[in-house]
């Protein structure tokens, strides 16, 4: 979708609000006839600005948001996030109120517009404040009735061959493996299985696709080691078990489908994120 307007067609799916300090906060999901989208406006007793977000960036911003809560200030980035026509731009910034989240949209349809997310005066309670917002709205909107219709290209797209460019939902688990600086080291928001249950491997990885996200759990148990693949929508979650004797030939079958659909997957365009250095900006 290119963006919400403020057309009489356009039905409220859900309402939220945010007062923190000085500044109130409206999130209102949104649809018409071209699609739905969250529109988030920042309001002061002098300014009111707005930003449009698809409704496929939602898990986008919720995941940046919390990798801002839980990055140390000093080894936080910059980020750049593309969705469809729009990209984003987020940046840490200081004035004499404090800390501060600048989240800047630009389009080819709209003016370029900012939104500012204080951090609060003891840590980062604006930044998680706004982030559990958007937690409760993508949870109300893949529970009830929100499954996007445009499809995106598998994350592992993004992710071959990376630098400095992250494919936001390429979330790094709990791993024995060190997670190199151009990996976004989110948290789960799903929790993972106990440690007994997946053995002693306990490499998980996940991946987002659309609303849905998928877990992949390499364990064992006393029939030998198992790749499980988790399928989460909302509330429900389904799961095949893979023995690892047949991860070869799964790798083979996927790649085949691939293979034999690679036109469709190339005219695809999906979001990313990616690191941006001071220079670039």
């Amino acid at each position: 979708m290119e963006g919400g307007g403020s057309g009489g067609n356009d039905v409220e799916l859900v309402c939220k609000t945010l007062q923190f300090e000085h500044k109130l906060f409206y999130f209102d999901l949104k649809e018409n006839p071209r699609g739905r989208y969250l529109k988030i406006s920042e309001k002061t007793s002098a300014t009111r600005s707005t930003i449009i977000v698809p409704v496929d960036g939602i898990v986008w911003f919720l995941d940046l948001f919390d990798y801002y809560v839980k990055t140390d200030e000093r080894d936080a980035f910059s980020k750049e996030l593309k969705l469809d026509t729009k990209v984003f731009y987020f940046d840490i910034g200081e004035n004499k109120r404090g800390r501060f989240l600048k989240v800047s949209e630009a389009s080819v349809s709209r003016n370029r517009s900012t939104i500012i997310v204080p951090a609060g005066s003891s840590g980062e309670e604006g930044w998680a404040a706004f982030r559990n917002i958007l937690l409760e709205i993508n949870d109300e909107a893949s529970r009830q009735f929100i499954i996007p219709n445009k499809q995106h290209m598998d994350h592992s797209e993004h992710i071959a061959g990376l630098s400095d460019d992250v494919g936001a939902g390429f979330i790094s688990g709990h791993s024995a493996q060190a997670v190199t600086g151009s990996d976004l080291n989110l948290e789960r928001l799903v929790e993972l299985p106990p440690q007994d249950e997946v053995g002693s491997l306990g490499l998980s990885k996940v991946i987002r696709v659309d609303q849905k996200r998928f877990f992949f759990d390499l364990g064992s148990n006393n029939r030998g080691h198992f790749l499980r693949i988790s399928e989460v929508a909302g509330a429900d979650r389904s799961s095949i078990i893979l023995p690892l004797s047949g991860l070869r030939q799964f790798h083979e079958m996927i790649g085949h489908f691939v293979e034999i659909t690679k036109d469709r997957i190339e005219g695809m365009t999906g979001p990313n994120v990616r690191t941006l250095e001071p220079s670039h900006r």
